[in-house]
Formats: C-alpha cells, structure tokens, sequence
C-alpha cells in the first residue's frame, strides 16, 4: 500500500511540476514572444550568440525552446548554423542557472508569488501585467511541487524498496545514464527532470553518485527533445539540434565514465549532496560550451554533407500556385462545403501572411520589383474572396441548417476583412515603403524600434488567429480579441513618443512624421482584420458584450443629453 500511495504522490507532485514549467514558459511566450526573432538574430558572433541562448533559456525556462526558436529561424534563413548551434549550447547553460537558482530552498516565497502573482492575474486585464501574474504563480507552483516531491519520499525512505532502487543504480551506471535520458525525454524537460533528480539526492533517496549518472542521462535525453520536436521541418533547421546532441552525447558518455571512475577510486562523491549534484550539472555544461564554441562554424560542412539540402524544385514547379479547394461538387454537402470554405480561408490567411511579412524589409531597403511583387498578391487575395462569395452564394439553402448557415456567413465576413487587410498593405502600406525608398529618408532609431516591434506583434497575431481560425478555441479567441487592445495601446504610445520627438527637434522624426504616422494608423487597421476571426467565437460562447457603452447615465448627465 504504501509503494501505491508514493507513486500516486510522485504522480501527481511531477505533473505539477510539468504544468507549473509550462504555465511560466506560457506566460513568458505570451509576454514577448512577438520579439523572439529579433533579440536571436541580432547577434552572429559566437559569444554574443550564446550569451543570448543563455538569456533566452533563463527566461524561458526551456533550452528545448530556444532549441525550437533557434531552428525555425535557421530554417527561414534568419540565422546562420554556427550562430544557431552557439545560442543552441548557450541555452543549455541557461537552463543550467535555472536549476541552480531553483534549487535552493525558496518555500517561503511561496505565499508571496501566489498573493502577488494571482492579484496580477485575477484582477487585472492588461496583458501584461496579466501575463507577470501567470509567471509568478508558475514559479510558485515550480516551488510547490517540488515539496511535494520531498514528501512524497518521506514514506518509503526507511522502506527496503527505495534502498534496493538506489543501489542497483549505483553498481549498474549505464542503465542510471539511460534511465536520466529516458525521464528527460518524456518528461520533455530537462529542468523538471533534474530538479527531480537533485530533490531525491537532497533528501538522501539515493547517493550522489546515482544522481550524477541520471544527470548526465538526462542532459542527453534534453538533446533528444529537440531533435523529436524538429523531425517534420526542413533540413535547414534539423541540423541545429543534430549537432548538439551529437556534442551533448559524446560530452556526456565522456563525463559518464570519467565522473564513475573517479567514484570508485574515492575521489569523488564522498558526502556529496544535492547542491553539489547541481553544480557537477552547471559545470559539464559550461565546459560543454567553452569547449564547443571554437567548433561551431567548422561544424557547419560535416552536418551539411550529413544532412544534405532536398533538390531544388524546377522554376514552374516553385511559382506553382496551390489549388483551390472550393470544390463545386462539395456544395451539396454542407458539412463538407464549410471545411473547403474554412481551408480556402486559410489559404487567403497565408497569402496575406505572405504580403505582410517583408514589410518592413521593403521599407528599409526594398527595391520597387519586391514591392510590385507584394501588390500582385493582392490580386490572389482579391481572387480568393471572389471565389468564396461564388461559393457561398451556390450553397443550395434548402440544404443548410442554421448552423451550417451562420458558419458559412461568418466565413464570408472574415474573407471581406482579410481582402481589406491586403489591400491595407497593397494600397496603403507598400506606397509608404515606395515613398521612403524614392526621398532616400530614414526613421530615427526609436521610431523604427517601434515599427519592429508592432510589426511582430501582427505577426504573431496573425499566426494566432490561423489558429483560432483552426481550433475555434475559445481561450486564444479571448487572447486575440485582447491584443487587439494591446496593439491598439501600443500605436497610442509610439505615437505620444512621436510627437515628444519633434518636440524635441530631432531631424530624422521630422522628416519622416507622416510616413511613421500612416504606418502606425495601417498597422492598427491592419490587426483589427486580422483579429476579427475572434468576434463570433466569442459572441456564441457569451464572451463578448454587445457594447462597451455605459447603459445606465446619472441623472445630471441624462438631463444634460437631453
């Protein structure tokens, strides 16, 4: 009985400690994620790259996600490999501090974080302060679960069954290194999978030299996340995380016989404890990266020619455009005619996804057949809208419920607000970008942060409401329909910034006011298409009111109206 209440503990106190990583990586994400690829590709140089993967995964608490970000943008040509593999290695030093700071024991920050983190949370509606609160409470739960882990221990401590487990991984290392990997990979985190390896030393469940092998396991099995994670992307971005756990893996089985050799001569492990399990941890990957760096750009040919580039595809095949999927035979089933409408949806989301994206590359330096390259797939856009009215007007109504009815409306709706969405960029924004490039101005430095920074916003927005588009989830519709309000803060702020600028003369924001002006005003129009998708999602669920109006007035003000 007792062997059942500890794993129903260990259970439990593990899936707190998962949910708790995420809720903090979640809120982080949510916070900043819009400036991710900015603060990554900034940097190529070796050092700063992988002082940023450490920042990254001290933020994030997850080197499997700087892993993830790093590959993706490497898959989009926005980062070179051997600055990839350097923010990569860096952020598994980062992970590393993680570890060392949550270590210690912080249980009497508990109340605080919960108080603080939940006022945050609970009555506030900004999205960031909201989003703070959501991390604080992380870090608490983070702290929870791990006394829970060293509870759960307590009843089996004495027991023969705990003693007899610790043992066989002492004499057998090899199976207590594959064990590490095992809990690392399907746990999908090294933090929580060594934070629960540093608990059972700390407590004395099992001896120092166990826990370094399972340490060592998991900082291989960490390797394999990302590896799994990236299986289905280009091979751009797997090299990435092949090269790290090809230096993790052998680092590591190197450490594993060297640290259990030095074990049996006596010199190492003598009354060791936890601390000193999470500093062996902070060490194998410092000197992981020191030693690594150097290798990174001669990294580069071996992985190239292990992990070849798929062939090109032939001029035609490449400007092939995709089919449309409004099926005519599909419209006397009209299940069936909503799913082609929602992936024709999708399909016009990608092509405005595509117009938006290089904007700001054209207003820097874009050449006037990238911006006419930009203006033609408006006309897709136009196209695709005009199929979907074809489409839904031949849906026989005979046929279609009130459900199938409102879908296909909505549909339609959010087609005329992604067509306006293009021409906002075709009509509006490339003008401004042909209009920089011809006066040879430039933004003040500031004002062009700003510009990066509502840029990606957007993008992120856009990306999520393809989401929202897909899942119909009502807990991202709420978190689209609020960025809505944040983007609209955000181009308040830039523009109180803007004026503080002139009024303080600087040359550059002068010359430029009108244009920095009308981006900022198509930029907020732009997301408020964009975010529409959310509207009847929220309406259906009761989500969203039909007005923000005040609809009871004091006396004075209703008399004074009058």
């Amino acid at each position: 009985m007792a062997i059942l209440v500890f794993l129903t503990q260990l259970a439990g106190a593990t899936m707190l400690l998962l949910f708790a990583v995420r809720m903090v990586r979640t809120g982080i994400e949510r916070s900043y994620g819009a400036s991710f690829k900015r603060v990554l590709t900034r940097n190529n140089s070796a050092i700063g790259s992988s002082m940023t993967g450490m920042v990254m995964a001290l933020v994030l608490q997850s080197s499997a996600a700087v892993a993830l970000l790093a590959s993706g943008f490497a898959a989009g040509g926005f980062l070179s490999f051997p600055a990839g593999l350097a923010i990569v290695l860096g952020g598994d030093l980062g992970s590393a501090l993680i570890i060392q700071i949550l270590s210690f024991r912080l249980d009497w920050l508990v109340p605080l974080l919960l108080a603080v983190g939940g006022w945050l949370f609970v009555k506030t509606e900004r999205k960031k302060p909201r989003q703070i609160g959501r991390i604080l409470m992380g870090v608490a739960f983070i702290l929870i679960s791990l006394r829970f882990l060293r509870e759960a221990m307590d009843p089996i401590q004495h027991s023969a069954f705990l003693p007899a487990i610790a043992d066989y991984l002492v004499r057998d290392y090899v199976t207590a290194f594959l064990v590490g990997g095992a809990l690392a990979f399907v746990m999908h985190s090294s933090v929580a999978a060594i934070l629960m390896c540093v608990t059972l030393v700390q407590i004395g469940a099992l001896p120092f030299s166990a826990g370094l092998s399972l340490v060592l396991g998991a900082n291989l099995g960490s390797a394999l996340i990302p590896v799994w994670l990236t299986r289905g992307m280009d091979i751009q971005a797997r090299r990435i995380p092949f090269a790290n756990l090809a230096l993790r893996g052998v680092w590591a089985i190197l450490c594993l016989f060297a640290a259990n050799l030095a074990v049996q001569a006596g010199v190492l492990g003598v009354g060791y404890q936890g601390q000193m399990l999470v500093n062996a941890h902070l060490a194998f990957n410092a000197s992981l990266l020191i030693l690594s760096l150097p290798f990174c750009q001669l990294l580069k040919g071996p992985f190239e020619r292990l992990l070849p580039d798929a062939p090109r595809r032939s001029e035609p095949e490449a400007r092939a455009k995709p089919a449309s999927a409004l099926d005519p035979q599909l419209a006397e089933t009209p299940t069936l005619a909503i799913s082609a409408l929602k992936r024709e949806l999708l399909r016009m989301a990608d092509q405005v996804e595509l117009m938006f994206s290089p904007l700001l590359t054209l207003y820097r330096s874009g050449e006037i057949e990238q911006i006419k390259a930009v203006q033609t797939l408006d006309h897709e856009v136009n196209q695709s809208l005009s199929d979907i009215r074809t489409f839904v007007a031949s849906l026989p109504i005979e046929k279609m419920d009130k459900k199938h009815a409102d879908e296909a409306r909505d549909v339609l709706e959010y087609a005329v607000r992604l067509e306006t969405a293009g021409d906002v960029v075709a009509k509006r924004l490339t003008v401004l970008a042909t209009e920089l490039q011809e006066t040879g101005k430039q933004f003040s430095h500031e004002g062009w942060l700003e510009l990066q920074e509502l840029h990606e916003k957007i993008l992120a927005n856009l990306k999520l409401a393809t989401n929202v588009l897909i899942s119909e989830d009502i807990e991202s519709a709420r978190l689209l329909n609020l960025e809505k309000t944040e983007i609209k803060r955000a181009e308040r702020d830039s523009r109180k910034r803007h004026f503080r600028r002139l009024q303080s003369g600087q040359v550059d924001s002068l010359e430029t006011s009108d244009i920095h002006l009308e981006t900022l005003r198509a930029f907020r129009e732009f997301n408020s298409h964009i975010a529409a998708i959310s509207t009847p999602i929220l309406y259906a669920n009761g989500q969203l009111l039909e007005t923000r109006l005040i609809e009871d007035l004091p006396e004075r003000e209703r008399n004074t109206e009058v």
